[in-house]
């Protein structure tokens, strides 16, 4: 039964295969993601010590776990006996894979939580790290790989590169705890879209009926696929390895036309169109130069019955001079159901500039010619 088994399973694989070969799709893999595998997100607090000097000094939350520390090892010592400048309370953050199990490794960050100027040459004491339900699920500790650099100058200048104060202990915590998954127990498989489109939905759900039977695969919204899935866990592993092969056609995406407005970069997709239009676009510029005159001034004043006229402060006159300069203004025509070329290629014979063209594409989308959504970022 189960040499049947393996042969029947080779015997799709054999399909998927010739069908991915008619024309040129994208994988299931690369579209969707199976509900329910997901990696998830551990976080701890910890003690980076051995700084030279980069430490957080004084600070109270630092010294309260150094006191803490060598608490666990059986001294006794007062905070003011206490001195953090090599040592540095940090923050340490991980990613838990699913389907990962006890004794295997992971990376981890550890970023600075107090003053500290650089973790470089650190190292991570043991920390616990926590998921959301509290629970321990990795234990972390090692020396820290810190990509930056900062040094500072006795006249107080100082120079920074990259980040010091966030390091990597690269395969640096141990899993502790397995994260239950339904992947297994679950009667069916969903997957899920990265791009929700009811369009990739309908082709996802009729390429796998293809390949595996009418009926194995339901769209449930413009999201998620429904797959009925083998009860044999054996069997559902391969399963899954062959549905994500699976090759299938995406829905062509919605018309967009995507602007930068901080750097002026504008992506128009391929299914942009504009209804009949003519725009008329040119350049109006307008010059003031003023230059105001000075006029010569007297005073007159009479001093024991003799008249003296003496300098006074000159009078300015204004004297503005206004230039206009107006460019040839430039008309096209957009015809109906014009395309991505077309508007491409009159906008650049125009020579418009970036902004130019951002407000070319406002205008058309108020006067209701342009065929797309309009997305400002």
């Amino acid at each position: 039964m189960h040499r049947m088994r393996l042969i029947a399973i080779g015997l799709l694989a054999a399909t998927i295969t010739m069908l991915s070969g008619v024309a040129h799709a994208d994988r299931v893999k690369d579209i969707a993601a199976l509900a329910g595998v997901r990696s998830n997100q551990l976080v701890g607090y910890g003690l980076v010590v051995g700084l030279s000097g980069t430490g957080d000094g004084n600070l109270g939350i630092t010294l309260q776990s150094v006191q803490s520390m060598v608490a666990r090892f059986g001294m006794v010592t007062e905070l003011e006996g206490l001195n953090g400048s090599n040592a540095a309370a940090v923050m340490v953050t991980a990613d838990l894979p699913a389907f990962i199990k006890p004794g295997q490794t992971l990376d981890v960050t550890v970023s600075t939580l107090g003053p500290s100027e650089s973790l470089r040459g650190g190292t991570l004491l043991l920390t616990p790290l926590l998921g959301v339900d509290g629970e321990t699920y990795a234990l972390a500790q090692g020396n820290l790989v810190v990509g930056g650099l900062g040094v500072t100058g006795e006249d107080g200048s100082s120079l920074t590169v990259n980040v010091p104060t966030v390091g990597r202990v690269p395969q640096g915590a141990t899993v502790e705890r397995l994260v239950e998954n339904e992947f297994i127990t679950n009667e069916y498989m969903v997957l899920n879209l990265h791009r929700p489109d009811f369009s990739t939905a309908s082709n996802v759900a009729e390429a796998i009926n293809v390949v595996f039977g009418v009926g194995t695969a339901v769209p449930i919204d413009a999201s998620s696929i429904r797959v009925q899935a083998p009860s044999d866990p054996e069997q559902k592993v391969f399963f899954a390895s062959l549905i994500e092969q699976v090759e299938v056609q995406p829905g062509a995406p919605p018309a967009q036309v995507i602007v930068n407005s901080r750097t002026g970069t504008v992506v128009i997709g391929g299914n942009v169109k504009v209804t009949p239009a003519v725009i008329t676009h040119g350049s109006l510029t307008v010059r003031i130069r003023e230059d105001p005159q000075a006029v010569p001034q007297s005073e007159t004043i009479i001093v024991d019955g003799v008249v003296i006229n003496t300098p006074a402060a000159p009078f300015e006159t204004p004297d503005s001079e206004i230039i206009v300069d107006e460019q040839e203004a430039r008309a096209f025509l957009f015809d109906p159901g014009v395309s991505l070329s077309d508007v491409v290629d009159a906008i650049n014979a125009i020579g418009a500039t970036p902004s130019d063209l951002v407000a070319i594409l406002e205008a058309l989308r108020v006067s209701g010619a342009l065929r797309a959504q309009l997305i400002i970022i």
